[in-house]
């Protein structure tokens, strides 16, 4: 497990610019969080990073999925705040990202579904910031997690 303190918009970015850094096909990262907590920031900054800074990256509450072409891998935004049910994931594509990244605002509302091998972001808005603890689930996040903390 790593804490982060982020004191803006910009440090909750550039924390996703850095994951992104060490990202693989196949990987999950769960984003958890009340609403304004920095969730969508940081997927803007992960994807920014892979893409290029110049690259839209809009919030998926309504569509619930954005697709971006990265150079090395596909990668789903998935947010689920509006799912009412869990099996509405298969609607979304939720099966054909094993080749690519998975970005998932409002786990919870995968249920079952999400996969025990993920990187969990706990963000939580903290004085005048955010504060984030990420926790790795499964083989092979937590070294990858203190290459990118470090």
């Amino acid at each position: 497990m790593q804490i982060v303190d982020l004191g803006s918009e910009d440090d909750t970015r550039a924390l996703g610019a850095r994951l992104a850094k060490h990202l693989k096909p196949a990987d999950v990262i769960a984003l958890h969080g009340d609403l304004a907590a920095g969730k969508t920031t940081l997927v803007r900054g992960l994807i920014q990073a892979l893409l290029g800074p110049g690259e839209e990256v809009p919030s998926p509450t309504y569509t619930l999925v954005q697709m971006y072409d990265a150079a090395d891998f596909p990668v789903w935004h998935f947010d689920l705040y509006r799912l009412e049910n869990p099996d509405g994931v298969f609607e979304l594509g939720w099966d054909e990202t094993q080749a690519g990244v998975a970005l998932i605002e409002w786990p919870d509302r995968a249920g079952h579904y999400l996969p025990a091998r993920r990187l969990d972001v706990f963000l939580e808005i903290s004085g005048e910031g955010r504060r984030a603890r990420l926790e790795p689930a499964g083989k092979g996040w937590q070294e990858r997690l203190d290459e990118c903390i470090a």
